[in-house]
């Protein structure tokens, strides 16, 4: 019974992106986002169960791909889809560019059950950190004084290049670090220490608004510090 855990912990996800989805489609995207907040927590948390209790099956795994495709991919989809019709963006235009996310999300998803090789670092974007930069937004929106989210939530044009731009970031052959740190050392580490740094900074001077930021730096981190030879995502075997 023990070794169900992690996979009752996958289940819970999968039940978040699900809530997330309805609430994204009746309009309130806030609580979409905090409901995708929570399918993160519990993403991390039954990988963490699953070493702990050393249950690891081919069942677990598939069933956590399944799970991140709802919770990382649908209800995003969605939350893109309110944003963009709700901003006045014809109905069947914005079901196209918000379609992006779950499809790229599923085929991001499969790349990664096939490639042994993405374990500290991605390939593509992974499917929680596309998942964070729309919820970024939507919160920085809501509950930030910053009137440059609430106009970019607002704008249409700008959430169809958001989706556009995630959905490509995701299906790239480009490595990102993952936040798996295998050794406390720096070097190897590099790129998670700084954006770690980097993260807190942001957070106590910005409070939500630095969400946004805070998966800008990402990016930027994960794509200029292998041109220096640095950080875990310069390795081509990581």
């Amino acid at each position: 019974m023990i070794k169900q855990i992690p996979n009752t912990l996958t289940l819970l996800n999968l039940v978040c992106g699900f809530a997330a989805t309805v609430y994204a489609l009746k309009g309130y995207n806030e609580y979409a986002a905090f409901c995708i907040i929570a399918g993160m927590l519990l993403d991390f948390s039954d990988g963490f169960a699953a070493r702990l209790l050393k249950a690891y099956s081919d069942i677990g795994k598939d069933l956590d791909s399944l799970a991140d495709v709802v919770t990382f991919g649908v209800a995003p989809g969605a939350m893109v889809f309110n944003l963009l019709n709700g901003g006045g963006m014809n109905a069947i235009p914005a079901f196209v560019l918000a379609a992006l996310l779950p499809a790229a999300s599923a085929l991001r998803l499969a790349k990664f059950n096939n490639d042994e090789t993405q374990s500290t670092s991605f390939r593509g974007m992974a499917t929680p950190a596309s998942a964070f930069a729309v919820v970024s937004v939507v919160l920085a929106s809501a509950y930030s004084e910053n009137i440059l989210f609430d106009r970019m939530a607002g704008s249409p044009a700008a959430i169809a290049i958001l989706s556009v731009f995630l959905a490509v970031m995701m299906l790239l052959n480009v490595r990102m670090f993952s936040l798996k740190i295998t050794g406390m050392g720096w070097k190897g580490n590099e790129d998670r220490y700084i954006f770690a740094g980097l993260s807190l900074l942001m957070l106590l001077l910005f409070r939500v608004a630095a969400l946004p930021m805070i998966m800008a730096a990402y990016i930027l981190i994960s794509l200029l510090f292998p041109l220096f030879g640095r950080g875990s995502a310069s390795s081509g075997t990581a």
